[in-house]
């Protein structure tokens, strides 16, 4: 069993079982803790959408070109702040933090609401990425608290769950701003925050796992903003050009902070993160895939609603010119087989019938198959249907089939600050994704490629057929890199330990 020490740590975790939930199954104290859990996550998962379609009166109500900050701001502090709110997790509970993030984010929510200007609305935005973290923040605290026998479970349910906001997005995004402008939008997230945030306060247990070390400012500081750097030259990278001085600087200033953290991470013990439980295939392999699934799906998820929306009287050999409420008919395969695979998995896998291994490799072939054949077949509603619930259900198996793992993977201790860890890649791989994508779609900076755009419609780039097969076809490659990973994933995980240095009596205690 591989072997981890942490640094200057004052005590062993250990894990007292107080009283709660019996052990052998479900009360209606679980259900209703599950319940608060998925809200937690729905919440984000709505959000997501919400404000993008909301970008446009924001950008004619302040008079701004500069609506992309709007959803970049909160990806960017929600990807630099996780790995803090992860190791902080592990050191003073789950619940806490998560309830914490949770009363920031709805804070963040009213003051973008509010505001008086874009500047700020983009300051509430920021706040509001704290949102970001309770998506590991809510499995890792049901692993820690919900019986043994429903682990699996619960934690799959609440993952897969994020699917579940492609069904009503349209629809409720049609009304508030129709209705109301964009400002309910704001207050609608900020409500639903807060009322996920009693909810888990009410049902919830707090974690008994502990593993305390020393988190220092500097170290925060430093992977925080080298995240932050590199996700925005990333991010910006298509508009600014990728060799433009304000990239390279980004980029490289992103990298730089980021080695300076490792360097004095090393050298003055802070234990923000812990490398060497990185160095394992199973923990490194399962960021990867969990990244590229959450990418595909994501890429998958933008293209389709542009094909569907298309008026066929284009004549450009694909389209249905559905309206944006008309989308959600096309997204319900996804949400809804997205939480039937998260269920699939908790039951093979708390019932000891199926690796999480072989459901992450099932689900990352599921979704390349359906791009695969959406891409090649795409005039037919009802094939169009079935091709993307091979998407929702691959999505529904990776994306349970990952916290999964990482139980299996690493000590409880350390759950929250690994699962950080895999939550940046979860925010960043499927930021490069478009990106790419569309760089190839659009034949920006390939010299091999004509661009793939026809004409403009108000404004709205419309794709030639070709174009928009090579966007399903980039995220069945996604898909592809992440069925790769998800095979180099041991077929036995030994869980690592970690011998925890408590100062004063000499032998490190092993903590599993």
């Amino acid at each position: 069993m591989a072997s981890y020490s942490s640094f200057d740590a004052t005590e062993p975790a250990e894990r007292v079982e107080p009283p709660g939930p019996p052990r052998s199954g479900w009360s209606r104290r679980s259900v209703c803790a599950l319940a608060a859990l998925v809200a937690v996550v729905e919440t984000l998962a709505l959000s997501y959408p919400l404000v993008p379609m909301a970008e446009p009166a924001i950008a004619a109500h302040f008079h701004t070109t500069s609506t992309g900050w709007v959803m970049m701001s909160f990806l960017t502090v929600g990807a630099a702040t996780a790995p803090v709110a992860g190791r902080l997790a592990d050191l003073h509970g789950k619940r806490r933090i998560l309830l914490s993030c949770l009363g920031i984010s709805a804070a963040g929510a009213l003051m973008s609401a509010l505001a008086p200007s874009s500047g700020v609305l983009l300051a509430g935005r920021c706040l509001f990425g704290l949102l970001v973290p309770c998506l590991f923040l809510s499995y890792s605290l049901a692993r820690d608290v919900f019986p043994p026998k429903t682990v699996a479970l619960a934690v799959s349910i609440v993952t897969a769950a994020v699917g579940l906001a492609a069904i009503p997005a349209p629809y409720l995004t049609e009304r508030l701003l129709d209705d109301h402008g964009y400002r309910t939008v704001f207050g609608f997230l900020c409500l639903a925050t807060a009322a996920s945030a009693v909810a888990v306060a009410l049902t919830t247990r707090e974690s008994t796992v502990r593993l305390p070390v020393r988190v220092g400012v500097r170290g925060a500081v430093l992977v925080g903003a080298g995240l932050a750097a590199a996700l925005i030259g990333v991010s910006q990278g298509p508009a600014w050009g990728w060799a433009a001085p304000a990239t390279l600087a980004w980029l490289g200033g992103g990298a730089a902070l980021l080695v300076a953290w490792r360097v004095t991470a090393a050298r003055t013990g802070d234990a923000l993160l812990d490398i060497r439980l990185w160095r394992g295939r199973a923990v490194l392999c399962t960021a990867i895939a969990a990244g590229c699934v959450y990418a595909a799906t994501g890429l998958y998820s933008i293209v389709l609603p542009m094909l569907i929306r298309t008026p066929a009287m284009l004549g450009l050999g694909y389209g249905f010119g559905v309206t944006p409420t008309g989308v959600a008919e096309y997204l319900v395969p996804i949400g809804l087989l997205s939480v039937v695979g998260g269920i699939a998995v908790g039951v093979l896998v708390g019932r000891g019938l199926l690796r999480p291994r072989w459901l992450l490799a099932l689900g990352m072939l599921s979704s390349a198959l359906g791009s695969v054949l959406t891409a090649y077949s795409h005039d037919d509603k009802d094939l169009l249907l079935l091709f993307a619930s091979l998407v929702g259900l691959g999505t529904g198996l990776a994306y349970a089939a990952t916290p999964n793992l990482l139980i299996a993977a690493v000590p409880p201790g350390v759950q929250a600050s690994t699962a950080a860890l895999v939550s940046v890649s979860q925010t960043v791989v499927p930021a490069i994704g478009p990106i790419i994508a569309f760089s190839v779609m659009n034949g920006s900076h390939i010299a091999e490629l004509p661009p793939f755009i026809v004409r403009m419609l108000n404004g709205a780039i419309v794709y030639t057929e070709r174009g928009l097969q090579i966007g399903f076809l980039i995220a069945a490659a996604i898909a592809a890199v992440g069925l790769l990973f998800a095979l180099l994933v041991p077929r036995t995980i030994e869980q690592a330990s970690i011998d925890v240095a408590v100062p004063g009596r000499g032998v490190p205690h092993e903590v599993n």
